[in-house]
C-alpha cells in the first residue's frame, strides 16, 4: 500500500503536467553548492556597506567598492614612497622635474630644499667612484692630467668678460713631489711646477695663471702631491674638516665663503689629481654635506659632453661639476653667471673644462701610452 501522500494538481495545470511536477515534489531537494571563501567574503561586504558597518579585515572587496580604504591606502603606499625617494638619492625627484609640465625654476631660498637631492645624487656618484679599478702610481712617477679648458678674460678697456677659446691642458705632477712637475697649454711656453730652481711656479686651481713660489713647505689640499691625496682620511666627517682648515690660508682670500672654499678646493682635487677609490668617494660624501650644494639638471663640459651636474652658487656665480649620467664620472667644471653685472648678462659661462685623460707616467713631459 502506497502511504505516499498525494500532492494536490496545481490550479490551471494539465493533466500530464501536474502529475510531472507531483512526482518532483516528491523527490529530495537538489544540493546548492556552497561559496567559495572569497565569494564568501565579498557577499559579506556588499551586505555590510548597505548596513553601514564597518568592513572586517582582510578585504578583498574591489577598490571601487571601498572609497574609504582608498584614502587609507593611498597613505599607507606614500609614506614609504617618500622614504625610499630619500633614499635612493632623489633621482625619483630629478626624474619626476625632467617631466613635461613639472619643470619649475628654483625659487631663492630653495637650497634647503634641494639639499637631499645633491646629497643623494653625491651618495651615487660616491658609490661609482669607489667601484672603479685603478692602477698604482709609483712615488717615482707623474700623475698625468689632460684636459680642455677655456676661461673668460676682461680686455684691458673693461666691459663683459669674453670666454676664450677651448684649448688642450697637460700637466704632469711629481707623484711624491720630489721633482719638478710640468704646465703645458696651447699657445703658451711649457712652465715647470714645483721645482727646487728658480724660477718656479705653482697652480692655484685648473685655470688659475702660474704664480712664482718659493720652496714648498709641504703639500697641502691646495698644493697636493698624489701621495698626499691618497693619505687623506676616507671619513668624509674628517675629510671635510681637513679641507675646512686648510683653505682658511694657503692663497684663499680671508673674506671668501668658507663653504665656497670647501667646495672648490675638493673640485680642484677631483680635476687636477687622480685620487684612490676610496678618497675620491671620500671627496663626493664631503662636498655633500657642505650647504648650498644643488643639483643642475643638464650642463656640458668644455666639450659638449652633457650630464648633470652638482653646483654651488655663491657672490653671483654658479661653480658646476659636471658628471655622466649613466656612469656618473667626473666631465669637468663649469663657472655661470647667475646675476646680470659689469661682467655679463645671467648665464653667461666664464670658464669651463673638461678631463680627457688621468694616468701614470714616468718622465714630466711624456704623454702615457694611450693617451697621445
Amino acid at each position: 500500500m502506497n502511504t505516499t501522500p498525494r500532492r494536490r494538481p496545481l490550479h490551471g495545470a494539465e493533466p500530464e503536467e501536474a502529475e510531472r511536477l507531483g512526482l518532483a515534489a516528491l523527490l529530495p531537494p537538489p544540493p546548492v553548492p556552497g561559496l567559495d571563501p572569497d565569494r564568501e567574503m565579498l557577499l559579506k561586504e556588499a551586505l555590510l556597506h548597505k548596513a553601514d558597518f564597518p568592513e572586517p579585515r582582510g578585504s578583498l572587496a574591489p577598490r571601487a567598492s571601498r572609497p574609504h580604504a582608498r584614502r587609507r591606502l593611498v597613505l599607507r603606499v606614500m609614506a614609504p614612497a617618500a622614504a625610499c625617494a630619500l633614499a635612493i638619492g632623489g633621482i625619483v625627484a630629478e626624474n619626476l622635474v625632467d617631466t613635461p609640465g613639472h619643470q619649475a625654476p628654483a625659487a631663492p631660498g630653495d637650497d634647503a630644499a634641494r639639499a637631499p637631492e645633491a646629497a643623494g645624487l653625491l651618495d651615487r656618484i660616491a658609490l661609482a667612484a669607489a667601484a672603479q679599478r685603478q692602477p698604482a702610481v709609483r712615488a717615482d712617477q707623474y700623475v698625468y692630467v689632460e684636459s680642455k679648458v677655456a676661461y673668460a678674460a676682461q680686455s684691458a678697456a673693461g666691459g663683459s668678460l669674453a670666454l676664450a677659446p677651448v684649448h688642450t691642458r697637460q700637466v704632469w705632477l711629481s707623484a711624491d713631489g720630489s721633482r719638478p712637475g710640468l704646465l703645458r697649454e696651447e699657445g703658451r711656453p711649457d712652465t715647470p711646477l714645483g721645482a727646487d730652481d728658480a724660477p718656479v711656479y705653482a697652480l692655484d686651481g685648473p685655470g688659475a695663471t702660474p704664480r712664482p713660489t718659493t720652496l714648498s713647505k709641504g703639500p697641502s689640499i691646495s698644493d697636493p702631491t698624489h701621495q698626499y691625496v691618497a693619505s687623506l682620511p676616507t671619513d668624509p666627517v674628517a675629510l671635510l674638516e681637513l679641507v675646512r682648515g686648510e683653505t682658511r690660508g694657503q692663497g684663499w682670500s680671508p673674506g671668501s665663503d668658507p663653504d665656497q672654499r670647501a667646495f672648490a678646493a675638493i673640485g680642484d682635487l677631483l680635476a687636477e689629481t687622480w685620487a684612490p677609490p676610496q678618497v675620491s668617494a671620500a671627496l663626493y660624501k664631503a662636498a655633500a654635506k657642505i650647504p648650498g650644494v644643488t643639483v643642475v639638471r643638464s650642463a656640458t663640459d668644455a666639450t659638449g659632453r652633457e650630464g648633470i651636474a652638482v653646483a654651488r652658487t655663491t657672490h653671483g656665480r654658479q661653480t658646476q661639476w659636471v658628471f655622466d649620467r649613466s656612469t656618473y664620472a667626473f666631465l669637468g667644471e663649469r663657472t655661470v653667471l647667475t646675476e646680470a653685472g659689469e661682467a655679463g648678462p645671467a648665464g653667461t659661462v666664464v670658464g669651463t673644462s673638461a678631463v680627457l685623460a688621468k694616468a701614470a707616467a714616468d718622465r714630466a713631459g711624456e704623454v702615457p701610452a694611450g693617451h697621445g
